[in-house]
């Protein structure tokens, strides 16, 4: 058995392409067509026995292992010639198909009278099961799933099957069977019986089983300290193989004790060998996590609500006796109550016990709910990759926020290619979740989707709320930068503008004091710039004053300012204004938010639209202000990136809390839609940022 040859993970992996008809895969072919012939005319063979000589129980798992393994195996060597544990599949399965039909030709012998040959048939019918015991309870699972002992350690474990396994053969073909509570007419002879040993028969029948129940829990434990010393990915690779061969132990030790578990035993036969196939294959790794957790929750499930249904319904039964309708409904009630909490408390525990600690998702969206109240939203992003990491078992978490200037928090390292997953708050992405390589734990993919399916959602509220105290921030720089923009600017008006002027009229009218007596003439002359002089300062005061705040809106109202507006625009485009809702009590800053949103609408629209006709629409509800300004000019082209014009109708919307809208096709006309709240009072700071 040391010739296997090593399966490399990778070269499995790989789609291969179809090898040519050779030898070894018509071996195999035949072999697998074989093995259910033998099985088929087995099952016939003992349906033609008269009733006395047909055995209580004429199947069993070697029955099924006749169908699946030879099958199975044939496939594998399809793609692998060389690969010894697909020619294991074929031999034992095959060794079986021997063992099931010479067990059928011997009863069929001894019922016609030939008990010599049915004794000899006694032969064929151990040997195979012998070979197919060793060979697919033993050796197989010892030499999965890459061809190799896990250690030369577990040799002891191989010569401990064998030999227990050799002496049940050696065993039941030298026994001399006794007629004293035979159950068939007639005893069928062994020809290699040595009646000197009986006495020695029953201790060697116990020791022989004790010796193949223990060979084949080792081997079990060999694939469990294999998968303990792998990575992720080979965890869930030896998980497959594991998971099977302990499933078909349990049944087979359950079924010695209650006979009638015999079928699911064959069933967990049968379905060995594609848990190897996967195994070895390497090919899209199904998670076997996921196969156990729902296996237990479903079973968990189906034996607790059928427990609830039947005792539901016996007890209304006897409580409301001769309504046998009354019980049934009463019971499916029951049951139908039970089934969902059973269930998330099965998934669970379940969870745990295969994940551990960070097993139950809700346990984690319970820390990161505690993490979050806990500190400012940077700070909740850590720990948000924190608990993901943790819950996860990777080696590194990241989140990506989409942002004007994005934020980025890693906790481990997330590697090269990791996987990303979209971050969406209502509809709208904020950002992305990179998960990077699995760490060491047993099976990272079934729950790795149960937690990201739990946290990812507190993780885009986590993220939309960094980016709104993003937003926030950046808003009280605007306004603190607009504001002291607006006092440099006044500062500069009026020292370099107005202050100027002023001096240069005061030196005027000292001149015109002085000359006034002796010239006449030269004084009515300076008295003359001076009023020139006071003209041009009336109108750099009045600059100062609709720089500061348009002074239509005082002197009109918004709904006036704003008609007027639409008349001084482009006179090639008409221009219709409505007005819905009073406008007279409105905020100073929405005032001004709204004449210089408007005004810019109409400057593009003048400069840009070519539009022929265009509207403006003031509409005031209890707590919005909406303004639309739409055209029916050439639209905005599909490479249209924002200008300057548009950000600042943006940033005037949303240092107010609202939002402005700037939308149109090409050839279809351009839309802005404003919405701005009128819940609370504008802020002074907020007040001057809209100058």
């Amino acid at each position: 058995m040391g010739g296997f040859a090593e399966i490399s993970g990778d070269a499995v992996a790989r789609e291969p392409a179809a090898p040519r008809v050779t030898g070894p895969l018509i071996l195999a072919v035949v072999m697998a067509v074989a093995s259910p012939i033998l099985g088929l005319a087995a099952i016939l063979v003992w349906a033609g026995l008269p009733p006395e000589w047909t055995p209580e129980r004429t199947v069993s798992p070697q029955s099924a292992v006749i169908i699946t393994f030879p099958a199975v195996g044939a496939f594998l060597i399809y793609y692998r010639p060389r690969l010894n544990m697909a020619w294991l599949m074929c031999a034992g399965g095959l060794a079986a198909g021997v063992s099931d039909f010479a067990g059928a030709l011997m009863f069929r012998a001894a019922a016609d009278g030939e008990l010599a040959v049915a004794g000899w048939l006694r032969v064929p019918t151990q040997l195979g099961w012998a070979v197919c015991g060793l060979a697919l309870t033993m050796v197989l699972p010892l030499y999965s799933p890459d061809g190799r002992l896990p250690s030369k350690r577990w040799r002891p474990a191989l010569w401990l099957g064998c030999a227990a396994i050799t002496a049940g053969a050696v065993r039941s073909l030298l026994r001399v069977p006794s007629p004293l509570g035979y159950p068939y007419p007639v005893v069928i002879p062994s020809p290699l019986g040595v009646q000197a040993l009986s006495p020695y028969m029953d201790a060697l029948w116990v020791v022989s089983w004790a010796g193949i129940y223990s060979a084949m829990a080792l081997a079990a434990v060999s694939l469990t300290v294999r998968m303990r010393r792998a990575d992720p990915a080979g965890r869930r690779q030896i998980g497959w193989p594991l998971f099977a061969f302990a499933g078909y132990i349990v049944f087979l030790v359950a079924a010695a004790i209650w006979p009638g578990v015999l079928w699911m035993a064959m069933i967990w036969a049968a379905v060995i060998p594609f848990a190897i196939a996967f195994s070895v294959m390497r090919y899209r790794l199904y998670g076997i996590d996921t196969v156990i957790s729902r296996a237990f929750v479903a079973v968990g499930v189906v034996v607790v609500v059928s427990a609830v249904y039947f005792g539901a319904g016996t007890l209304s039964s006897l409580l409301v006796s001769g309504y046998d309708q009354v019980a049934g409904v009463a019971a499916a009630l029951f049951a139908g109550g039970f089934f969902q909490p059973l269930r998330r408390a099965l998934q669970r525990a379940v969870d745990r016990l295969l994940y551990g600690a960070v097993g139950d998702p809700g346990v984690l969206a319970e820390r990161l709910t505690q993490a979050v109240r806990r500190g400012d939203p940077a700070k909740a992003l850590t720990s948000v990759v924190n608990v993901l990491r943790d819950g996860l078992a990777v080696e590194g978490v990241a989140v990506e926020v989409s942002d004007g200037e994005p934020r980025y928090v890693e906790s481990g390292r997330v590697g090269d290619e990791p996987r990303e997953v979209p971050l969406v708050w209502h509809g709208a992405r904020v950002g992305r979740l990179l998960v990077g390589p699995p760490g060491q734990r047993r099976f990272p993919a079934a729950h790795n989707e149960r937690v990201l399916a739990t946290l990812t959602p507190y993780a885009a509220d986590v993220a939309h709320a960094v980016r709104m105290a993003a937003d926030l921030q950046r808003s009280r720089e605007r306004i603190l930068t607009t504001r002291e923009e607006e006092r440099r600017r006044l500062r500069r008006d009026l020292h370099d503008g107005l202050g100027q002027t002023l001096s240069a009229m005061a030196m005027t009218i000292n001149m015109a004091r002085l000359t006034l007596k002796n010239s006449p003439d030269a004084a009515d002359e300076l008295l003359r710039e001076l009023h020139a002089g006071m003209g041009a300062v009336t109108n750099d005061i009045r600059e100062l004053v609709y720089g500061l705040r348009p002074p239509a809106l005082d002197d009109l109202g918004l709904a006036r300012a704003v008609r007027d507006l639409a008349a001084r625009s482009s006179p090639d485009t008409e221009v219709e204004v409505a007005v819905e809702g009073g406008l007279s009590d409105l905020p100073a800053a929405v005032e001004v938010a709204v004449y210089r949103i408007v005004q810019e609408a109409l400057t593009n629209i003048g400069r840009h639209a070519q539009a022929s006709r265009a509207s403006i629409v003031l509409q005031r509800e209890q707590a919005m202000l909406r303004v639309l300004v739409s055209d029916d000019g050439r639209g905005l082209p599909e490479a249209h990136r924002a200008g300057v014009g548009l950000g600042s109708m943006r940033e005037r919307a949303a240092e107010l809390g609202g939002i402005c809208v700037v939308t149109g096709d090409p050839g279809a006309g351009t839309r802005v839609e404003v919405m701005l709240p009128l819940l609370t009072a504008p802020t002074a700071s907020q007040e001057a940022a809209q100058v």
